[in-house]
């Protein structure tokens, strides 16, 4: 018998004084069984940070990336099916990245973990050539202790101002540093 995934709801509140934009967001996530509760507070904070103002361009939705090895972590995709946002939480292989970059407008990266710097030092020059791709770094033991507040039921508050994002669940707070390793700008 399989196992089945673990389901996660949860309310976000969002303050971001650096792109203007203020909302609430409540929504149901499932785990895949081999996901741990930090990859999922990761993708829970790279959908309250990329959110779109209106969906114009389509819904950010959450993907099937660990089921469906073609998927990202996140998606967002126009009402004619053209992926404008492609996002993945983790250290993905420099193919994976490029394939995005040819299907997608632009493709945002959240890598974390004590092993970034490597698994960065060996992608870095294979994906030179993609001029849409953002690569942001998230330290270690920040997504660590962002894990900590992960519950099947949780309302967060999401706080971001001059380049800090801070996650509170009312009781605990976390200071999330986004290291820019690349920008859509640089490549």
């Amino acid at each position: 018998m399989a196992i089945k995934a673990t389901v996660y709801k949860f309310h976000a509140e969002l303050a971001d004084m650096d792109r203007n934009r203020y909302g609430e967001y409540s929504l149901t996530v499932a785990a895949h069984p081999s996901e741990t509760e930090e990859r999922l507070m990761l993708r829970i904070l790279a959908f309250v940070l990329n959110v779109p103002v209106n969906n114009d361009l389509g819904d950010l939705e959450f993907g099937r990336d660990i089921c469906d090895t073609d998927g990202p972590s996140l998606c967002q995709s126009d009402l004619t099916g053209q992926i404008q946002h492609w996002i993945e939480v983790g250290q993905p292989d420099d193919r994976r990245l490029m394939k995005a970059s040819g299907r997608a407008r632009l493709v945002t990266v959240y890598a974390y973990g004590t092993s970034t710097a490597i698994w960065w030092a060996d992608t870095k020059n294979k994906i030179t050539r993609a001029r849409n791709i953002a690569v942001w770094q998230i330290p270690a033991e920040q997504s660590r202790e962002l894990a900590k507040l992960a519950q099947r039921s949780m309302r967060l508050q999401v706080t971001v101002q001059d380049g800090a994002v801070w996650v509170g669940d009312g009781t605990r707070s976390v200071e999330i540093t986004l290291i820019s390793i690349m920008n859509t700008k640089d490549s």
